[in-house]
């Protein structure tokens, strides 16, 4: 072909510049990225199935997966800081009373049901069609791998990074031998082998590590098998709460629970029938004078469960070593102390007898309480008070518990009188006092002190209305002089009964998650080829070795694939 002459090439220029002044490029398209921009770039229109398809992508990608799960962990956090009404009602109930302005605003966005709110519920199935869109392609494309033959032998295998060549001697027998071992050995080594043979050469080609793809697969199905026993095992599962004071015997039934959260599946007769009683409480505390004095040490709540046939077993409830019945588990949750106490109206007739749990304030069990008397007087009486195990007067004049156990037993109580709210059937909290409306009748504010009782001592209510007696529970056959009032009240427990189906299938999707994600992280995956081409002087060794990402060992491997053939032959 000839050279353009000068002239031709001038006018070329020339009409090149004339074409770059009007802004156009014979040679490109007009929104070319290197054009000047002016003109708008023109991108195919999507119609709906193109969107929904884009969309569908999106949501089965690997990256959105990750995020997802993600904001899944990110969206879980609340449930750990806020109670929750499933695991714990009475601490919402408390939340919602030390935090009347708050509650409302947090309640609407449902931080104390997370768990069921709508929005961790839309995070999670969008993970679990996520995972799914991932995991199908995936498993179909890594089970044809795992049927395909490895790939033929590359023509140049000096063109890969990992590669070692031996010249031995020998003729074309030799060199068909000398490959024959090096695929016994591949063999032996756990690889996948191929022959290829031919074009005055022979070789194998074998590969292995699908098992870190599988264990790939295996991760992220365990992670769907998770979502699934978590979502359906959870319209299956169960979590009452009830206290329980020594002495009481309780049955399993919704009746008998103070609050119950039940999934959808669970129905009124799920509960396991069985009755238990609480025989006693144990727990120890330092003593006086050592570290950590009045500290408490171990606990245990000593229990007998009676099944329908009559049978009794005896066990023990401590604290993280639940006891299991019938298929339930029980936890204990809190404990203290549930004075008794007898409430008589003028005419010496019983209104009112009953254990009654007060709610622990501080490491010394001062403890707050509330007694409800609706009926057998005028007005309905309403008493408010503190029980203190050891009591002590603080420099202020105000009373505290000082230790745990019962060294000084003392129950003060304020005396309300008037309409306690419980008749129009609004849900009242059992340990607190709405004082609205009603009169005070003892206490601050009146010229009435406050009922001061110890275990055994009676006092008169107000206006003359009758007595109240702070029973003294220490059993009859207890040596008086050797326990003191150590046995004077009793002690109440605060039990958690759950049931969840999903338990076991939740654990064996977490181990298996953690062994795929192990296999998929320490198995390599690698392609290794072994070539003889004998050329009339001897024969020539090729090894060569291909990783499917990154591989440190890979180098060491085809060095000690070579080392050993070599040996062989």
């Amino acid at each position: 072909m000839s050279r353009p002459s000068s002239d031709e090439t001038a006018v070329v220029d020339e009409s090149t510049a004339v074409r770059d002044r009007d802004g156009s490029e014979p040679l490109r398209p007009s929104d070319h990225v290197d054009g000047d921009g002016d003109a708008a770039v023109s991108s195919p229109s999507l119609s709906v199935v193109g969107w929904l398809r884009w969309g569908w992508r999106q949501l089965t990608s690997m990256r959105t997966a990750l995020v997802l799960l993600l904001l899944l962990a990110i969206a879980a956090v609340p449930g750990s800081i806020f109670p929750q009404r499933m695991a714990n009602p009475n601490g919402v109930t408390q939340w919602e009373s030390e935090n009347p302005d708050l509650f409302p605003v947090l309640d609407a966005i449902q931080m104390f049901d997370v768990y069921q709110s709508a929005w961790f519920s839309a995070i999670y199935i969008l993970l679990f069609v996520s995972l799914v869109g991932c995991i199908l392609p995936r498993t179909k494309h890594h089970w044809k791998a795992l049927r395909s033959r490895p790939p033929r032998t590359p023509a140049r295998l000096s063109r890969l990074d990992d590669h070692l060549v031996e010249r031995i001697e020998g003729d074309d027998a030799q060199a068909k031998r000398a490959v024959e071992a090096a695929e016994a050995q591949l063999r032996s080594a756990g690889y996948r082998v191929e022959r290829y043979d031919g074009r005055g050469a022979y070789s194998v080609s074998a590969e292995r590590g699908y098992l870190r793809e599988t264990g790939n697969l295996v991760f992220h199905a365990s992670l769907v098998g998770v979502l699934l026993a978590v979502g359906i095992g959870g319209g299956f599962a169960y979590t009452g709460q009830r206290v329980v004071y020594e002495g009481q015997t309780v049955v399993n039934a919704l009746i008998d629970y103070s609050s119950m959260n039940r999934g959808r599946f669970v129905g009124d007769d799920a509960l396991s029938p069985y009755a238990m009683r609480l025989d006693s409480f144990d727990v120890t505390y330092q003593p006086w004078g050592t570290s950590g004095s009045g500290q408490a040490g171990d606990f245990a709540a000593n229990v007998t469960v009676r099944q329908p046939d009559g049978t009794e077993t005896e066990g023990a409830v401590r604290v993280n070593h639940p006891l299991d019945v019938g298929g339930e588990r029980v936890y204990l949750l809190g404990n203290g102390y549930a004075p008794t106490v007898t409430i008589r109206d003028a005419e010496g007739d019983v209104q009112y007898r009953s254990s009654v749990p007060f709610l622990p304030q501080d490491a010394n069990l001062t403890s707050l309480g509330v007694i409800k008397v609706p009926d057998g007087f005028a007005e309905q009486l309403g008493l408010v008070g503190f029980f203190y195990p050891t009591q002590s007067q603080l420099a202020s004049g105000a009373f505290t518990s000082t230790y745990g156990d019962l060294i000084n037993p003392v129950l003060t109580l304020d005396v309300y009188a008037g309409d306690l709210g419980i008749d129009d059937g609004t849900p009242r909290n059992v340990y607190a006092l709405d004082p609205t409306g009603m009169e005070k009748l003892t206490g601050v504010g009146t010229d009435v002190d406050s009922i001061e009782l110890a275990p055994g001592e009676t006092a008169d209510l107000p206006s003359g209305m009758g007595t109240i007696t702070f029973e003294d529970e220490t059993p009859d056959t207890a040596d008086r002089a050797q326990v003191g009032l150590t046995e004077s009240v009793k002690r109440f427990v605060s039990l958690q009964t759950h049931r969840d189906p999903s338990a076991g299938f939740v654990l064996a999707f977490a181990v298996l998650a953690v062994l795929g994600l192990l296999t998929a992280l320490f198995v390599p995956r690698r392609r290794v080829w072994v070539k003889a081409t004998p050329d009339g002087s001897g024969i020539r060794v090729e090894y060569a070795a291909l990783a499917r990402g990154e591989d440190p060992t890979l180098r060491a491997a085809i060095a000690d694939i070579r080392t050993k053939h070599l040996d062989s032959l």
